[in-house]
């Protein structure tokens, strides 16, 4: 519900600009005599500043982070922490930008900031973009299944190298996990509540993330390069060529900076990991005592800890396997042994865990199909089920095509992560905030346009040098110098 809009207010109402919007003690003004204004929705927010961190922590994290060593292998520690405390401060600003303008009109959700800065085409546009990035966060969640699954299956059977058999044929596996476990849990009418936030905040992704940064530490010093099958690779076929190339004198020495045709990759990869953005609003309208200082400090805190998170993931993936680190670096580990229990628990963690974040996914990327093709019309199961089983199948053909996950991080990572980060913050901004309160060529509003501006730069850029690396043949699933 869209409350009063507060940009025209004048000074003498006691409306005195942005700046003193963001250190007001309420996120809205009281009415005279009136009773206290309710934050965003019809309720008081209940949760706590330390639970919002928690919340908006587990927004950022996702699958990306496993494609974070690969990126590393492919520009060198210095020249990826660079890039990662780039990405990192953008993305806090991208976010600051985000409550100004809701302050501005008092709504709580992207597409409606979208709606206000451009109308209906803008409100589509952002649900598209939204729509975009949730079907890549689900294509790297079956990926990881189709990834992982049969490695898991392998290791109960004790079998130490795949025949053929159909259970261990990851494209198999997941059209059936997507029909028997997925496909029932998105048909469900709503997830409800205790599903989403204890399942999907308390134990979907925070122990797995967890467990997966803890034995990527401890792996470190418990696997010795090179690795005894450093020459063969069971990943894709493309990997015994690449292996021929890594494998050199310097194949176990840590490169500080290096540049190769898999370093276009690395900003699209960061990008994915930090995109938190749709969930800011709804999570600054349950923050208890909303106010913009109070929320930046809950994004500010959030991305910092990830950004720890993230280097110390990427930084030990990275000093394991060096140029052998693989686009999904769980996988990797599949060449230290299959028989080893720190990776089978850490597997089933992961495994677990996305598989029932998919239909968590599935349901915010279907009411965006439902506003786009069917506004205003009242719930009807057909539509529901169609919905459910067409997002399912296309999501299963994309990753039964598509040769690696890097592809998925890459293609997300350059259209959609920027559009939400960089473009679609930095316009809004520069439409909703009212010209009285700053003209369009004051300094945060050329800031906000540049803003804009670098995202589509980096958008174009990514995606020329992603096409290129296709149209040249030289893409790998494995990371090198």
């Amino acid at each position: 519900m869209e409350l009063q809009k507060m940009n025209g207010h004048s000074r003498d109402e006691g409306f005195d600009g942005l700046d003193a919007l963001a250190e007001h003690e309420e996120f809205l003004p009281h009415k005279t005599g009136g009773k206290k204004e309710i934050h965003f929705t019809d309720f008081e927010g209940k949760t706590s500043f330390g639970m919002s961190i928690f919340n908006l922590s587990n927004a950022i994290m996702g699958s990306g982070i496993l494609g974070l060593a690969f990126a590393m292998s492919n520009t060198g520690i210095i020249l990826f922490l660079i890039l990662l405390v780039f990405i990192a401060i953008l993305s806090a600003y991208s976010i600051h930008l985000l409550l100004k303008s809701a302050g501005v009109v008092g709504i709580r959700a992207y597409e409606q900031l979208g709606n206000r800065a451009f109308g209906h085409p803008g409100k589509m546009l952002a649900a598209c973009v939204i729509t975009i990035h949730n079907i890549g966060a689900m294509s790297s969640y079956l990926f990881i299944i189709k990834s992982e699954l049969p490695l898991v299956i392998q290791a109960f059977l004790d079998d130490q190298e795949s025949k053929g058999e159909w259970f261990l044929n990851g494209n198999v596996l997941i059209i059936i996990v997507s029909a028997f476990i997925i496909l029932p849990l998105a048909l469900m009418k709503q997830l409800g509540m205790f599903f989403i936030l204890s399942s999907h905040f308390l134990f979907i992704k925070i122990p797995p993330t967890l467990s997966c940064r803890h034995h990527v530490i401890y792996k470190k010093f418990n696997t010795l390069c090179p690795l005894e099958d450093t020459t063969h690779h069971n990943s894709t076929p493309h990997a015994d060529h690449h292996a021929a190339i890594n494998v050199t004198e310097d194949f176990c020495e840590a490169k500080l900076f290096t540049i190769n045709s898999q370093t276009a990759y690395t900003i699209p990869i960061l990008a994915f990991a930090f995109v938190c953005h749709p969930e800011v609003l709804p999570i600054y309208t349950e923050l208890r005592d909303p106010t913009k200082k109070r929320m930046q400090g809950v994004a500010n805190i959030s991305i910092l800890a990830m950004f720890v998170m993230y280097l110390l993931t990427a930084l030990f993936g990275y000093l394991t396997f060096y140029g052998a680190v693989e686009s999904e670096l769980l996988h990797t580990y599949s060449r230290v042994g299959s028989r080893d229990v720190l990776i089978l628990c850490v597997r089933l963690a992961v495994l677990v865990a996305v598989t029932l974040t998919v239909p968590v996914v599935l349901f915010p990327i279907r009411r965006a199909l439902l506003q786009i093709l069917f506004p205003d019309k009242p719930f009807h199961w057909a539509r529901h089920i169609a919905i459910a089983f067409c997002l399912i199948f296309v999501v299963n053909l994309l990753v039964i095509f598509v040769p690696s996950i890097r592809d998925i991080f890459g293609l997300i990572g350059a259209t959609s992560a920027p559009s939400l980060i960089f473009i679609l913050p930095g316009i809004f901004y520069v439409r909703i905030v009212p010209e009285e309160q700053e003209p369009f060529l004051s300094r945060p509003k050329i800031q906000a346009a540049c803003f804009a501006a670098l995202g589509f730069v980096f958008m174009i850029m990514s995606l020329s040098f992603i096409i290129i690396d296709w149209s040249t043949g030289e893409s790998r699933s494995v990371g090198g110098h």
